[in-house]
C-alpha cells in the first residue's frame, strides 16, 4: 500500500478584538496580503480581490480578501461589528504556521487569537 503524501496545509485564524481601523482600510488589507507573501516567500498570482460586501445584515459588512497564490490561496473575512478577522492560508508548500499566527496577530493587533492548523493529504 502506497504511504499517503501531504497535499498541503491549511491555517485558518480566528483574530478578536482587531484594530478597528485596519480592518476598515483596504489599504491595510493590501498592505498585510503584500507582507504575508513576502514574509512567507509565496509568489501572488494575480491581483488582489478586496471588495466590500456583506451589507444585508450588519454582522457581515466588510472587508473580504481574496489573494491567489502559485501554491494555492489567501482568504479573509472582516467583520467590522464586532473588529473581528477570519483568515485562512492554504498552500501546497510548507510554512511556519506559528510564525504566521504571530504576524497576522500582530498586524491587526488582536487581543485574541485562536488557530488551527489542518494537514490535507
Amino acid at each position: 500500500m502506497e504511504k499517503e503524501k501531504v497535499f498541503g496545509y491549511e491555517l485558518l485564524l480566528d483574530l478578536y478584538q482587531c484594530n478597528s481601523e485596519t480592518i476598515r482600510s483596504v489599504k491595510k488589507l493590501q498592505e498585510f496580503v503584500d507582507s504575508l507573501c513576502k514574509l512567507l516567500k509565496m509568489k501572488k498570482y494575480g491581483e488582489t480581490f478586496l471588495p466590500y460586501f456583506g451589507l444585508n445584515k450588519i454582522h457581515t459588512a466588510g472587508y473580504s480578501l481574496l489573494q491567489f497564490i502559485e501554491t494555492s490561496s489567501i482568504t479573509g473575512h472582516f467583520s467590522e461589528n464586532h473588529n473581528k478577522c477570519y483568515i485562512n492560508i492554504f498552500s501546497c508548500k510548507k510554512y511556519n504556521e506559528k510564525k504566521t499566527e504571530k504576524f497576522a496577530a500582530d498586524f491587526f493587533e488582536a487581543k485574541k487569537c485562536k488557530s488551527r492548523f489542518i494537514t490535507r493529504e
